[in-house]
């Protein structure tokens, strides 16, 4: 089965070679293509969006099955599907962004870890009621990360 993808836009920000300390603050511009505007119609009453994008910087060879996060030897050894790590199978990124605003088909989002440039697959208004889940279980040795990183 082949599966084709075609970009919606693009990302606009100044991360060309690395996504840096403090990403999670950086305003990103999405320029979404012309031939898509009226899609946008109603996403600027949403405060957060789910963005997908391409990681085309990513090398396709050498694809670990099993990883230490972060690559730190004191985390477990895991199955990449277990972590975020952009070495994937399929080189598809996510993340939760919040939308800051809309000029015609430019939205300007907070909290985008995308490369300069990175293909915009598409957009989906986060809806609180399904996509977020209170009582969700991560593991102790993310909890360990996640509090080496505050």
């Amino acid at each position: 089965m082949e599966i084709v993808l075609q970009p919606i836009g693009t990302v606009d920000n100044q991360f060309v070679e690395k996504i840096p300390e403090g990403w999670e603050s950086t305003l990103t511009r999405l320029l979404i293509d012309q031939r898509w505007l009226a899609a946008l119609d109603g996403i600027e009453e949403f405060s957060h969006l789910i963005v997908l994008f391409w990681l085309d910087r990513i090398p396709q060879q050498g694809i670990e099955l099993q990883i230490h996060p972060e690559n730190r030897q004191d985390a477990p050894l895991i199955g990449l599907f277990a972590t975020r790590t952009p070495y994937r199978p399929n080189r598809l990124g996510l993340q939760v962004v919040e939308l800051v605003s809309r000029q015609e088909n430019i939205l300007t989002v907070r909290g985008l870890d995308a490369l300069h440039g990175s293909p915009v697959v598409d957009i989906k208004p986060y809806l609180p009621r399904g996509d977020s889940v209170p009582a969700a279980r991560i593991p102790a040795w993310l909890s360990k990360l996640w509090a080496e990183h505050d």
